[in-house]
C-alpha cells in the first residue's frame, strides 16, 4: 500500500512539472510555450521542447537555438513582466494567469493579459497600471 500512494505521487508530480502553465510557474512551461523573444523579434510563435531554457523556476521553450541564446544572455530583456501573470490583475493586487494569445510590448517589456476585456482596461492607462502593478508585484508574487 506504502509503495502504491508513492508510485501515485510520483504520477501526479509528474504530470504538474510536465503540464504546461501561461505563467513562470515552479517548474512549468512558461508563458503556455510561447517562444517570448519572438513577441520581440517578429512575432508570437510557439517554441518547441528541443529549445528550452530554465530560468526563474520554469522551463521557456523557443523557436531556435538562436533565440534560446538570446533569452539565456539576458532573460529581463525577453522575459514578460510579472512572470507572464496578467499585468492588469497585478495593478489590481492579484494574480490571474495571463494568456499568451493577449499582449502587449510596452517600452520593450512583454505585458501579457488574461483576456481582451482585461486588455482594455489595461490599456484605458497603462502608465498608472504599470506603476500599480510595479508596486503590488512583490507583495503578490509569492501566492
Amino acid at each position: 500500500m506504502k509503495h502504491i500512494l508513492k508510485a501515485a505521487l510520483v504520477a501526479a508530480g509528474l504530470a504538474v512539472a510536465t503540464g504546461p502553465a501561461l505563467a513562470g510557474n515552479q517548474l512549468a512551461v512558461a508563458i503556455g510555450g510561447y517562444d517570448t523573444v519572438s513577441y520581440h523579434t517578429s512575432e508570437p510563435a510557439m517554441g518547441e521542447a528541443r529549445f528550452n531554457h530554465f530560468h526563474n523556476g520554469a522551463i521557456w521553450y523557443f523557436t531556435s537555438a538562436e533565440n534560446r541564446d538570446l533569452f539565456a544572455a539576458d532573460p529581463d530583456r525577453y522575459a514578460p513582466a510579472y512572470d507572464g501573470y496578467c499585468s492588469w490583475a497585478a495593478s489590481q493586487g492579484y494574480k490571474a494567469p495571463g494568456d499568451p494569445n493577449v499582449w502587449e510590448i510596452v517600452d520593450n517589456t512583454l505585458y501579457v493579459q488574461v483576456h481582451p476585456r482585461a486588455q482594455e482596461l489595461w490599456q484605458a492607462d497603462i502608465p498608472a497600471h504599470i506603476v500599480a502593478g510595479d508596486e503590488n508585484w512583490p507583495r503578490i508574487h509569492p501566492f
